[in-house]
């Protein structure tokens, strides 16, 4: 049996710099790995199963589904394997984890099936199922362009903690393509604040809160019914410096100091809030 984490991710800044021809839009976001983690074990079998702690989650219509397939059809391997999806990160939260989850099963059979496959392959298959699952199969700090699936790894991101806090608000239905479509032209950004914290990490620099932004941070407020007041309730429990995780709803604040993510934390599930208190993590060890 082959175990596989999957890891969410925070993004430290998320650009939109235009609407494309292609009907995706242009992006600039520095992707961050953390350690709320999905647990994936994969086991040789003659067919292909899928089972979930998650009642939720249904493997057969996720990315994770998607992913087997396309590793099969592209490789022609007739092998099979069970899958068992320990699920950690939310669903629908802005944190990555379906993404995360077929990343993870890209990686993990290339490794049960014996296929031998570089990396560089594996992000070209990882972008034909979306575009956040390319910087999954790096992980770690990573600068992305185009609609996500130009990845760059960067220096990592010197160790912060994480508290994380997910909104008990209404999912929205095809939420990241709503959120696209109030974009209007006034907040496209050239990708300089990007740049900026690309140019700081590049020479180890220190990351302020003033290196973070998210396009979406005042939309998601307008979009999810009751997310303005969570928001206020992070700040209440003990910080400032609150951000969207992706495009949302989960709230997110990064720590330098461990004992003040945990009162953080704390502070947070004394107010009966849904939380979690996470490190960042490294890329994963290079594949050949």
């Amino acid at each position: 049996m082959l175990t596989v984490l999957a890891p969410a991710k925070i993004n430290l800044t998320l650009e939109v710099l235009a609407e494309r021809s292609d009907g995706f839009h242009e992006i600039r976001s520095v992707i961050q790995t953390i350690n709320l983690c999905d647990s994936l074990n994969l086991q040789l079998s003659p067919n292909i199963e899928f089972k979930s702690s998650m009642p939720d989650l249904v493997p057969e219509e996720s990315l994770i589904s998607k992913a087997t397939s396309l590793l099969r059809q592209a490789t022609g391997c007739s092998k099979g394997a069970a899958i068992e999806v320990t699920k950690r990160i939310p669903l629908v939260s802005g944190l990555g984890g379906d993404s995360s989850d077929a990343a993870a099963i890209l990686c993990g059979l290339n490794e049960l099936w014996g296929l031998g496959l570089s990396r560089l392959k594996l992000v070209e298959l990882a972008s034909q199922l979306g575009s956040d699952v390319a910087f999954f199969v790096y992980g770690g700090t990573a600068v992305v362009r185009g609609r996500g699936e130009v990845v760059n790894p960067l220096p990592p991101l010197p160790r912060r903690w994480v508290v994380v806090m997910m909104p008990a608000v209404p999912r929205m239905e095809r939420k990241t393509e709503r959120l696209y479509a109030r974009l209007k032209a006034s907040y496209y950004t050239d990708g300089q604040v990007t740049e900026g914290l690309v140019a700081l990490l590049n020479r180890g620099g220190e990351v302020m809160p003033s290196s973070l932004f998210n396009v979406f941070d005042g939309i998601a407020r307008d979009s999810f019914t009751g997310l303005g007041e969570y928001w206020q309730r992070f700040v209440e429990a003990g910080t400032q410096e609150v951000h969207l995780a992706g495009s949302g709803p989960a709230l997110f604040t990064l720590i330098r100091d461990r004992a003040e993510a945990e009162r953080l934390y704390r502070s947070l599930q004394q107010r009966g809030l849904e939380s979690y208190v996470v490190e960042t993590m490294a890329a994963i060890d290079d594949l050949v």
